[in-house]
């Protein structure tokens, strides 16, 4: 099995990633304002000040860039930029920008304050970047018309804007995009009691009976992701519906929750099994990427990309420069006792650095 591009997201229930049709259903959880979003206390007040004094100068607010994991709120804040500016949004994505005919077709559409949100900035094509920088930094985009020694560069004035970039990798934007921007905010994962607050509005929005045990109970098992907060309360009220009384207790998320093979921590069918392989098969490695991809039966990119981020942040698997290795909070989490002789020295977040001779 591939992994599928970010266009089409894994199908995973604990999966920050999201497809069309979850967007939609997320559209009515969305908090409006910046005083219904839950969390993220430190963003607020440093994008309120930026806004407020925006307003109060009668211009547009500086370009923003917002980074961190999916799932947490970044698309909704760009919403919520635009609603407490009273402007338009417009909403495009970095891999839809392949052109810089791409580009200046959507810039020159865009109206003297309008919110223009970037989703996956990191992913545009390199000459509509290079474009970008001067329809940043100066309203005005050279557009060339004809080709070789009879092309000619036009000058299209732009309406100041505002530019909303959302990035999963922040280190993939070149500096001189990063510098354009006057605000950059890290959204970071949520802790459980802000998740609890996230699920009582959801679940008033989806007028759902929701327990203080019960929503204890999801919180605990988010990954600290909203996105998958939602997600697990949807399927959750599901199973309340069909198999309870359609009130959602601690037992009935428990309940619900092992159906859908979602453990106390949040691990999922293949985070387990990556975890399995690892201290069943392997001692616990060290072992390399590709052999341990093997062994549960997936490419190399699914474990990686997919398994490895989660389980590497948990403090469940470490990757060392000979391989993976799984930390004796794995060994304790699958129930397993951790062998004497294999003493754990892997540090979390070392880089991948084994050779090619550590994958035979």
């Amino acid at each position: 099995m591939s992994v599928p591009s970010d266009d089409e997201p894994v199908t995973r229930l604990v999966g920050g990633d999201a497809d069309h049709e979850e967007r939609a259903a997320e559209a009515a959880l969305r908090p409006r304002t910046l005083a219904e979003f839950v969390g993220q206390e430190r963003l607020r007040e440093q994008l309120s000040l930026v806004l407020d004094a925006a307003k109060a100068r009668g211009r547009s607010a500086d370009h923003i860039l917002l980074s961190g994991p999916p799932g947490l709120g970044k698309t909704t804040l760009a919403m919520i930029v635009a609603a407490e500016m009273g402007v338009p949004l417009r909403i495009t994505s970095g891999p839809a920008i392949q052109h810089a005919g791409d580009l200046a077709a959507i810039l020159s559409s865009v109206s003297e304050g309008d919110v223009l949100f970037f989703d996956e900035i990191h992913r545009m094509a390199r000459p509509a970047e290079e474009m970008l920088y001067t329809a940043m930094e100066d309203f005005r985009v050279d557009v060339v018309v004809g080709k070789g020694p009879g092309a000619t560069a036009i000058p299209l004035e732009l309406p100041p804007f505002t530019l909303v970039g959302a990035t999963t990798r922040t280190g993939l934007l070149p500096g001189p995009l990063r510098d354009r921007f006057g605000f950059t905010g890290h959204l970071e994962l949520y802790e459980p009691s802000e998740l609890e607050q996230v699920l009582v509005r959801s679940a008033g929005l989806l007028d759902v009976e929701l327990r203080p045990d019960g929503y204890r109970e999801i919180a605990g098992r988010c990954r600290g992701t909203p996105r998958i907060a939602n997600r697990l309360l949807r399927r959750v009220r599901d199973f309340a519906e069909v198999r309870a009384d359609g009130v959602v207790t601690g037992d009935v998320a428990r309940a619900a929750l092992k159906v859908f093979a979602v453990d106390e921590l949040g691990l999922d069918r293949l985070d387990r099994a990556v975890l399995t392989a690892l201290c069943r098969n392997f001692g616990g490695g060290p072992v390399g990427l590709g052999t341990l991809a093997v062994a549960v039966g997936e490419e190399r990119e699914t474990v990686e990309e997919v398994a490895e981020p989660f389980l590497v942040r948990a403090g469940l698997l470490a990757r060392t420069p000979r391989g993976r290795v799984a930390t004796p909070a794995a060994w304790a989490h699958l129930g397993l006792a951790m062998p004497r002789d294999i003493p754990f020295t892997g540090g979390l977040g070392e880089p991948d650095l084994f050779s090619a001779a550590d994958e035979a």
